[in-house]
């Protein structure tokens, strides 16, 4: 697996893996313009760390997060991470991870923090590479 920086012209490309990840599997709604300007957000913040996996020059995968300065540390939130349907449950997620956790060590950040959907598999996906529930913080939320 080769990884690269992810380029503006790459979010047209990794569209259709997001699409089919979050339609398809996660009963989402997804459109391309929906999906272009949440991917677009995240790419174009100051700080941004978006990455492409590539496995023989086809993307397979991609992560886009941020980092956030706080008083005593540097954070990586990490808001998505998809790899393609047909290559998942084959530890390329895992590795992708891994990859992911020593760009952001070698960029000054002390930790990785995500929000993760409360099931099954996504607890046993980041339980296997160490990743706790935090319990220190909640997620608020006010419906308007």
């Amino acid at each position: 697996m080769q990884y690269r920086i992810m380029q503006e012209s790459d979010i047209k490309k990794v569209i259709p893996l997001y699409i089919d990840y979050y339609n398809n599997h996660e009963d989402g709604e997804w459109t391309e313009e929906s999906t272009y300007k949440r991917i677009h957000q995240v790419w174009s913040r100051e700080d941004s760390l978006c990455l492409i996996a590539e496995k023989e020059n086809i993307i397979v995968g991609f992560a886009i997060g941020y980092f956030e300065q706080y008083d005593d540390i540097q954070a990586y939130d990490l808001v998505e991470i998809v790899i393609e349907s047909e290559w998942q449950n084959k530890g390329l997620g895992t590795e992708f991870m891994q990859e992911l956790e020593l760009q952001v060590k070698q960029k000054g950040g002390a930790m990785i923090q995500l929000q993760a959907v409360n099931d099954e598999m996504h607890e046993r996906f980041y339980g296997k590479l160490e990743y706790k529930d935090c319990t220190n913080l909640k997620i608020k939320a006010k419906w308007l």
